[in-house]
């Protein structure tokens, strides 16, 4: 859903770090953040360089999304050749996104440590070798087992691409890069079902894994030397070239083991039931996550008994959901562009509040609430079978809207080791709640029909309409009385030197 140290900052500063050594005349910087007029800032990059990491890091991102729901297509396959459930043939998906769901807690420290170039280099082609493993399981736990490392091993690349935009894009248009960033798992998990749906009918499930690892090798092939964006790490790396020690602050994510656990671990707990910005978020970004992607499992199976739609015509209803996600693109950075204008914002020196962040959530969270009902009472025999699937176009637009407003707007809301901590509970969050719904969507469906159960999820969204709307009113006070805030956090302006490493997920999408 959402890597080195939290303390990626945006801004820039003149003081300059102790250094001992042959050459005291570098750039200045201090703790990992360079100069602005340092040729090596990645914010000082030629625009080409600037669009090739931004690609590479997509690439990788876009692998990882395609791997997670690429099983989807083969739950049929799966039952088949291991005699086991429906439910336990979706472990495949659920355990994947488990895996997942440990990259927030310790991405930040491995990026903090290598830099993100490496963890990127090793992360993915780990991830493709478990890949391969899925794909020539003999037995149903082999097949599980390497699903969920899958995940581990390449959550990462879903957590980096955060704080890669993070490093070379103004913060000023924070909204426009987390929404063109979040494309990548987006249409990457909406992609696998579209191409897979005329794959496996033709071959078999085993190549929803084989042509996963084609994806993740040519990912591989455009990243290979890609260049590091982690303003810590080149500082590091510009000492170590140039024979010269420098004093760097402390990593904001902590140097001990017991400071790591509790930036990403403990922290995060602490904040899931004392901070009430955080406990909102949290909430409604589970929920998002959840029914997003019980879609993978319940589109394909409602379009099977409604309409009579084969495999490779269910997967084509999910070019649906990547309209959606290039639609809430556009909004989302179309609505940050009026907000800037409108508070006479144009560079990262002339922030306007973080609470204009959640402007577009507040219009996906409408929409949001309206595709539930809408699906779940157009489903069926009577209805065209276009208006369901315009349906989950709309949910998707809405959830990405909603995910891009949250997220942005957390990133900036607390001085840097608050918002990892934030960041980290929300994108571990909704991933488990990700894995868990599309466990048990089918018996709900089969249970309450599918008008009542989406009208469940439906009204569980209904007071989650109100959350981005108290935070633009109250979220500065809220925030300035937060254990985790500070005094210049209060003011609802973008935090000046406080700018932090985004790198929580998925998911993802973390995200």
């Amino acid at each position: 859903m959402d890597s080195t140290s939290p303390d990626q900052h945006h801004s820039s500063m003149d003081s300059t770090v102790p250094v001992s050594g042959k050459d005291s005349t570098i750039p200045p910087a201090i703790g990992h953040q360079m100069s602005p007029d340092d040729p090596e800032n990645p914010q000082n990059w030629h625009a080409a360089r600037k669009v090739y990491v931004s690609m590479v890091a997509t690439a990788f991102a876009f692998a990882v999304a395609f791997g997670i729901t690429s099983l989807t297509v083969a739950i049929q396959g799966v039952m088949m050749e291991f005699q086991v459930s429906m439910t336990a043939a979706v472990l495949g998906l659920s355990l994947n996104l488990l895996g997942i769901a440990f990259a927030p807690i310790t991405t930040p420290h491995l990026s903090e440590r290598f830099g993100r170039s490496p963890v990127y280099l090793v992360s993915l082609p780990i991830f493709a070798l478990f890949i391969l493993g899925a794909g020539y399981s003999k037995s149903f736990a082999a097949l599980a087992v390497c699903r969920f490392f899958a995940g581990f091993f390449g959550g990462p690349c879903l957590v980096l691409i955060e704080g890669t935009f993070a490093d070379v894009w103004s913060p000023h248009k924070t909204v426009t890069y987390y929404s063109v960033l979040s494309l990548a798992s987006y249409i990457g998990a909406g992609c696998a079902p579209i191409i897979l749906g005329y794959v496996v009918p033709a071959e078999s499930w085993r190549w929803t894994q084989y042509v996963t690892l084609m994806i993740a090798f040519a990912a591989f092939l455009l990243g290979v030397g890609v260049p590091e964006t982690y303003p810590r790490e080149i500082v590091r790396t510009r000492a170590r070239r140039g024979g010269y020690k420098i004093d760097l602050a402390k990593a904001e994510s902590g140097v001990t083991l017991a400071e790591m656990a509790g930036t990403t671990l403990f922290t995060p707990l602490a904040m899931a039931v004392s901070d009430p910005v955080v406990v909102m978020i949290t909430i409604y970004l589970a929920l998002n996550f959840a029914v997003l992607f019980q879609w993978f499992i319940a589109v394909p199976a409602v379009l099977a008994l409604t309409y009579g739609f084969t495999l490779h015509q269910a997967g084509l209803a999910f070019i649906a959901a990547v309209v959606g996600a290039l639609v809430s693109t556009f909004t989302s950075s179309s609505i940050e562009g009026v907000t800037n204008r409108r508070n006479g914002c144009t560079s990262m020196a002339n922030m306007a509040p973080i609470e204009y962040r959640l402007v577009p959530g507040m219009f996906g969270s409408v929409g949001l609430v309206a595709s539930l009902f809408w699906i779940g009472f157009s489903a069926k025999p009577t209805v065209h079978f276009m208006v369901p699937i315009v349906g989950t176009g709309v949910y998707v637009w809405s959830s990405m809207s909603i995910l891009t407003a949250l997220v942005s707007y957390i990133f900036d809301a607390y001085p840097a080791k608050g918002t990892l901590s934030a960041l980290t509970l929300m994108a571990t969050t909704r991933l488990i709640f990700a894995a868990w719904l599309p466990l048990v969507v089918i018996q709900m469906i089969m249970g309450l029909q599918g008008q009542w159960a989406y009208s469940v999820f439906g009204f569980l969204a209904v007071p989650m309409i109100a959350v981005p709307i108290m935070l633009f009113i109250f979220g500065p006070r809220l925030r300035a009385r937060s254990r985790y805030s500070a005094p210049t956090m209060s003011n609802g302006k973008h935090p000046m030197n406080q700018r932090v490493d985004q790198e929580m997920q998925m998911g993802s999408m973390h995200h």
